[in-house]
């Protein structure tokens, strides 16, 4: 009984754990996926850090949170990435959330961020 019980705490805390998680998506993915014009990509950092600097084509979620449906594509099977400012920002969870919650089911997270995107050398959309 007591194999049994750790056993379902062990199960309880993993999916607690990775509640909210998505699976990443590398730079050189988000490249392509912005260069294909076929992914909705949406900047977490707030609309001063979208100003500075942003993946081409990022849609700045500052700005949209409060009207993501009509933001988003009808194709719920429509790759979205989120990001925020590097490996260890969590803010991208809340578009991320947001478009799960509207039920689309292609949601990744670059971790890397805008730093590992900047770090990458990648080519930066800038200003409003």
């Amino acid at each position: 009984m007591k194999k049994l019980i750790a056993l379902f705490a062990t199960a309880v805390m993993a999916v607690s754990t990775y509640a909210g998680e998505f699976p990443d998506a590398s730079i050189s993915e988000v490249r392509a996926l912005a260069a294909s014009k076929k992914a909705v990509i949406i900047d977490v950092n707030g609309t001063e850090s979208f100003a500075k600097g942003r993946v081409p084509g990022a849609l700045n979620y500052a700005a949209i949170k409060d009207k993501l449906a009509d933001a988003l594509p009808k194709d719920k099977n429509t790759p979205i990435v989120a990001y925020c400012g590097g490996p260890k920002c969590k803010a991208y969870q809340q578009a991320a959330n947001a478009a799960e919650k509207l039920g689309y089911k292609n949601i990744k997270h670059m971790s890397a961020g805008i730093s590992g995107w900047q770090k990458a050398g990648e080519k930066m959309d800038k200003g409003s």
